[in-house]
């Protein structure tokens, strides 16, 4: 019975972090640099297994591939992977610049985690490995007849794997690091982050309607919060009884000494145990995440515009589309959101904050307004999709789509110098300036 606990105990603990494990794996999945090892280990293993073919043959080779044939084509592929490998890197980094540059360097990431890039750098890299171990076993004779079938029939599908790479990596090269393409990284993610965010609004637990007086779990670090383990902390509320309070949500910039949870006063005192598996459910880090994050994609938009109007770069057509895709996605979100928020809660007893309507129209709206108050052509097309929004979605989403357009239309009073450009701009609208407005 003692070891029957024991495994229970063990068990667990081990389900207590398999939603935070499932997260990690994620993102180690998501790094280049896995795919490429893998792929480079699974070359030099089949290279090594060649050399055992012999002892699984029945009988002899159907034909006789001669060890100079192989070397010839082995040797083919080892120099001209190892120089596709570096130009593909050259170029990789290229388009990092590029990206970082010209768009926004929290976009990066998301060119790292691009499955044709990694897809098509494993396989060079894995090629590589796979023709220099094998051109190793050549030379010392480990390959018998079968073995050189075998390591023959193999190099063929190497090279057909190493042209589908090639053909995906130069189709790739021609978008990879240009803004039009990181604008829509940044957009996918985003809309991911927001799907993901209706699913579970409240990241399984019910809406924080008011925060209770109760024992407060600080942090220990300094970063942001990247990722909160929900799941863990509902093993918590079911097997200390207690009830758990988050106070704040991933994206949230906290240092020693912040409070990132409280538990309710109970009946018994909070035990230092609680208290750090409350703490290890927050994973804080150097910087924000898309996952659990949906503002951050949306600030990252905001960036890219913010870039493209500072006067070095004067690229008001890129602001305009980023309006349009902020205005795509917070079409969404408004009803999806308030859809989402009534879903009942997989963890009753932990309570978690509401994203706000007013924090995302300003993370999308407010500094792309500031940037661009004094230019007819951007602020015509901010001012138009806000007025849209006024008209779409629950109530409190068109009140934070009003405050936004109210702050846009008294910016571009002040900045814009033409009368005729402040008439414009009130035609298009169909708000009059001055007093009026307010």
């Amino acid at each position: 019975m003692k070891n029957l606990s024991g495994i229970r105990a063990l068990v667990g603990r081990w389900r207590l972090h398999m939603s935070k494990l499932r997260w990690i794996l994620s993102r180690i999945r998501r790094t280049l640099w896995i795919r490429v090892a893998l792929y480079a280990l699974a070359g030099v293993v089949v290279a090594l297994l060649a050399s055992l073919s012999g002892q699984f043959f029945p009988g002899k080779a159907p034909v006789d591939i001669s060890t100079d044939a192989i070397d010839s084509l082995l040797t083919i592929i080892a120099s001209s992977m190892l120089a596709v490998t570096t130009f593909s890197v050259g170029a990789l980094t290229a388009a990092y610049a590029g990206a970082t540059s010209h768009a926004t360097p929290r976009a990066t990431p998301l060119l790292t985690e691009d499955q044709v890039v990694q897809h098509a750098l494993s396989t060079f890299v894995g090629s590589f490995l796979f023709s220099i171990v094998g051109l190793i076993a050549l030379k010392v004779s480990a390959y018998g007849p079968e073995g050189r079938v075998v390591l023959f029939a193999v190099t063929l599908v190497m090279i057909l794997l190493i042209v589908i790479a090639l053909l995906r990596w130069i189709s790739r090269l021609t978008q990879l690091g240009r803004v039009a393409d990181t604008i829509s990284r940044i957009e996918d993610a985003t809309n991911d982050a927001m799907k993901t965010r209706v699913d579970m609004p409240f990241l399984g637990g019910k809406a924080l309607i008011s925060t209770r007086e109760g024992n407060p779990i600080v942090a220990a670090s300094v970063g942001y919060v990247q990722f909160i383990d929900t799941s863990a902390l509902n093993e918590l509320t079911e097997e200390r009884d207690i009830d758990i309070d988050v106070q704040l949500l991933p994206g949230a910039f906290a240092y020693d000494g912040t409070v990132l949870a409280r538990v309710p006063f109970g009946s018994e005192p909070l035990s230092e145990d609680t208290r750090a598996s409350i703490r290890k459910a927050f994973t804080i880090g150097t910087a924000r995440t898309y996952d659990q994050d949906p503002r951050f994609g949306v600030v990252v938009l905001s960036e890219v515009a913010l870039r493209a109007l500072s006067p070095a770069v004067n690229d008001p057509g890129t602001a305009i589309d980023i309006i349009g895709r902020q205005t795509r996605l917070l079409s969404f979100w408004g009803d999806a959101w308030e859809r989402g928020s009534r879903s009942p809660a997989n963890y009753p007893r932990i309570s978690v904050p509401a994203l706000k309507y007013d924090d995302m129209f300003e993370d999308a709206f407010n500094l792309i307004g500031r940037d661009a108050a004094g230019q007819i052509d951007v602020m015509l097309r901010l001012t138009k999709a806000l007025q849209a929004l006024t008209a779409t979605g629950p109530e409190a989403s068109r009140i934070a789509a009003r405050h936004q357009l109210r702050i846009a239309l008294d910016r571009a009073e002040d900045a814009l110098q033409s009368p005729f450009d402040r008439q414009r701009l009130s035609d298009a609208v169909g708000v009059p300036y001055a007093a009026d407005r307010g």
